[in-house]
């Protein structure tokens, strides 16, 4: 199972981060029995393996007056593949990269600030990419659910 490696008291400290990251040692260490410098050690540990990547503030673009939230299944001919990717990851528009199997090589989030901000990303960026097989767009028009990086 993916949790191997990470014992009970790991486990109980990444739940309770998941739930709200701006825990103090001191909450935390009250929730898992443990002291203040104990918690504090073993979250050190854990972002020094990479467990923990990154403590962030998460913005929901439906709540920002225009924003366009869309999802691009992209497919390109395998030898454009790395081009294809740099020119995507340096855009500002694109959020989010994932190399994927299936008839899609990538599925790519972008966030526009308005619907005219979308459709210039597709025309000026999306449309000039090299060895594009196919493109297809599915843009967001409510959030449902939406979890936030592993579940324990």
């Amino acid at each position: 199972m993916f949790l191997d490696g990470l014992d009970l008291l790991d486990q109980k400290i990444l739940a309770l981060l998941i739930q709200n990251a701006r825990y103090s040692y001191s909450e935390l260490g009250e929730k898992v029995g443990l002291s203040r410098v104990a918690v504090r050690t073993r979250i050190e540990a854990l972002e020094k393996r990479g467990v923990i990547e990154e403590y962030t503030t998460i913005i929901n673009p439906q709540k920002i007056n225009g924003a366009v939230s869309c999802y691009f299944e992209i497919e390109t001919e395998p030898s454009h593949l790395p081009e294809v990717v740099n020119r995507l990851y340096q855009s500002d528009t694109v959020t989010q990269i994932y190399r994927m199997t299936g008839n899609s090589s990538l599925h790519v989030h972008a966030v526009a600030p308005s619907q005219e901000a979308l459709e210039t990303f597709i025309r000026e960026e999306l449309d000039c990419l090299p060895g594009i097989r196919q493109i297809n767009s599915h843009v967001i028009l409510s959030r449902i659910k939406d979890v936030k990086g592993l579940r324990l």
